[in-house]
């Protein structure tokens, strides 16, 4: 194995694959369907990063009650679970990085706060054969910044804190590396701005995927 790392961790949404326009559809189609307004892609993308449930709950508006809440994020389940890849595609230079990364020997993975089932057809989908393992939001294991899900897929690859790095374009990621003791890198093509990563504590931050290669 060349390189500095024998693991890189990927968030999905916002680092590999530009999944917003499906996440704004789905979410103002299950409010449509509930009697409420819409948001904008711009408003979608400031509440993607927590996880779905929190996404329906900054997109309900404001003091809905918790069953209508329940009722939006099934709406929006059913909805995201036909259509999560009607627009979504990965950014430029990720296949052919993911592909480097391969060539080098070295471990892939993706660690999201998406539903297991959306992360896993995704992966499949848009990255066969590039990933050894995708992990998603489930029951009894707590998302991130909780460090769970990323220590999960260092058991299961059997690789040492020390040889991972962690790469995602949110404060949330950022924070789960700290939490879980790997190396980070930001990107900033993704659902945050560079001053809230910088402001998160990210120490180093890429603006393109071949960028990546100097630092793995």
């Amino acid at each position: 194995m060349a390189g500095k790392y024998e693991l890189v961790i990927f968030d999905l949404d916002g680092t590999l694959l530009d999944t917003l326009d499906d996440l704004a559809d789905s979410v103002n189609a299950a409010l449509s369907a509930a009697g409420y307004p819409g948001r904008t892609r711009e408003e979608v993308r400031n509440f993607v990063g927590n996880g779905i449930r929190k996404l329906i709950e900054r997109s309900v508006p404001a003091d809905t009650a918790e069953e209508m809440v329940n009722k939006v994020h099934e709406l929006f389940t059913v909805h995201y679970k036909e259509h999560c890849a009607d627009k979504t595609k990965p950014y430029g230079g990720i296949p052919e990085l993911l592909h480097w990364l391969r060539e080098k020997g070295v471990k892939t993975a993706v660690v999201s706060n998406k539903a297991d089932y959306a992360v896993k057809n995704l992966c499949t989908q848009y990255f066969p054969g590039l990933l050894d393992e995708a992990i998603g939001e489930r029951q009894g294991i707590a998302k991130k910044p909780a460090p769970d899900t990323v220590h999960e897929v260092l058991r299961i690859l059997g690789v040492e804190k020390s040889g991972a790095v962690y790469i995602g374009d949110s404060d949330v990621d950022v924070e789960t590396a700290k939490n879980a003791g790997l190396d980070c890198i930001a990107v900033d093509w993704g659902f945050r701005d560079k001053e809230v990563l910088v402001q998160a504590g990210a120490e180093v931050i890429v603006s393109e995927p071949g960028e990546l290669e100097d630092y793995l």
